[in-house]
């Protein structure tokens, strides 16, 4: 057994059961979910400060000023069902019988508990009824929207295979309902900046299909757009693989690689509806696969692995050190067993073991995972 992997797995047993676009958002999540008026109102107070409060910093500019930024990463969301599933069983059956906050609940205290929440959502949040000539079209009730603000997920990716399910109107009627709930959104041409306890981070997605110089382009200039802005933390999702396959494909790990080259400080991905494993890649991380997490999309996937990624990122005087602090915590994407209730609950015990071992060993089949020594010193 790897040493290192020996050292995770004594202190994982007692562990392991503990558990935005275009315009710039602000500070860490606030507690209880302020409305976001309340939020502006503390901001405008931290950036009009009195004289005496700007003397003091000045007098205090000789010592290191040291953040963390604590960012929690999950797979896919797919809020709602495609109309053609009958309705027994379907995510909206549930919503119906248990009501929204049922959805979030053996989530909501670690996402609570961080600083930023991005995940995938892979629908549409829409009353629109023209869909796209395909064989899955899924769709959520707008209400389903306020699943993301009870889960205190921060910001979405909209760069997937199903967020034009409903064509044009579907896609503008999601975006439109993300921003009545302020969740922040990202993908294709839109960005998502905001700034956590004075640190900026920016957030980027894309289709991860082809391996093209336009793609890679488009890649190179939305970090370096970020970095214009001020960002200091680059988040770049990537919607890409092969269905039901856990080892990334070639395509994966060019652009991966790629996005880290050119600035990326953190790389994570989804599409397989399976996880995949992790890469350390010149001292920045790749997550090929979140999986599946709060997936309408299926009732009874054979596979309901899932995992929570978190990476706290350390700045001092203003720049993001090299410091390296990852978190796995694995979750099943339903809190029973024998189906799919799209309550995604995090797994304790042998069942945790397995599901971490099972990243552990994936990761071995791209480049290795050595990366559970930054998460053994975390853990200690």
């Amino acid at each position: 057994m790897n040493v290192k992997r020996g050292v995770l797995y004594t202190s994982l047993a007692l562990l392991l059961g503990a558990c935005s676009h275009n315009a710039e958002t602000t500070s860490a999540k606030p507690e209880n979910q302020k409305e976001e008026m309340e939020a502006e109102e503390t901001v405008k107070v931290k950036k009009q400060p009195d004289q005496k409060v700007k003397e003091a910093t000045k007098l205090d500019n000789s010592k290191p000023v040291e953040t963390s930024i604590k960012i929690s990463a999950a797979g896919d969301f797919t809020l709602g069902t495609d109309e053609s599933f009958s309705y027994a069983g379907t995510f909206n059956a549930e919503a119906e019988k248990n009501g929204l906050g049922f959805f979030t609940r053996n989530i909501k205290n670690i996402f609570e508990n961080d600083d930023l929440t991005t995940v995938n959502l892979e629908t549409t949040l829409t009353n629109a009824t023209q869909k796209a000539a395909k064989t899955f079209r899924f769709k959520g009730d707008p209400s389903y929207v306020n699943i993301l603000k009870n889960g205190s997920v921060e910001a979405v990716n909209l760069a997937n295979n199903h967020t034009m399910d409903y064509l044009q109107q579907g896609y503008d009627d999601t975006i439109a309902n993300l921003k009545k709930a302020h969740i922040g959104y990202f993908g294709y041409k839109d960005q998502y900046i905001t700034t956590v306890k004075g640190v900026k981070v920016g957030a980027l997605g894309y289709k991860g299909w082809d391996d093209t110089a336009e793609s890679r382009q488009q890649i190179k200039d939305g970090i370096q757009s970020l970095r214009n802005q001020g960002a200091q933390i680059v988040l770049v999702h990537f919607h890409w693989g092969d269905e039901k396959q856990y080892v990334p494909n070639g395509t994966q790990t060019a652009l991966g690689r790629f996005a880290v080259d050119n600035g990326a400080d953190l790389v994570l991905g989804h599409h397989p509806h399976v996880v995949q494993g992790i890469e350390e890649y010149k001292g920045k991380f790749i997550v090929y696969s979140l999986g599946n997490f709060m997936f309408g999309g299926n009732k009874n996937p054979s596979d309901k692995d899932t995992f929570v990624y978190q990476q706290t990122f350390h700045i001092k005087n203003g720049k993001l050190t090299d410091q390296k602090e990852i978190k796995i915590i694995p979750f099943r994407i339903s809190s029973v067993a024998a189906r799919n209730n799209y309550q995604p609950t995090p797994l304790e015990g042998e069942e945790a073991e397995r599901v971490k071992n099972k990243i552990l060993n994936l990761s071995d089949k791209i480049s290795g995972s050595d990366w559970v020594a930054y998460e053994a010193k975390n853990n200690h």
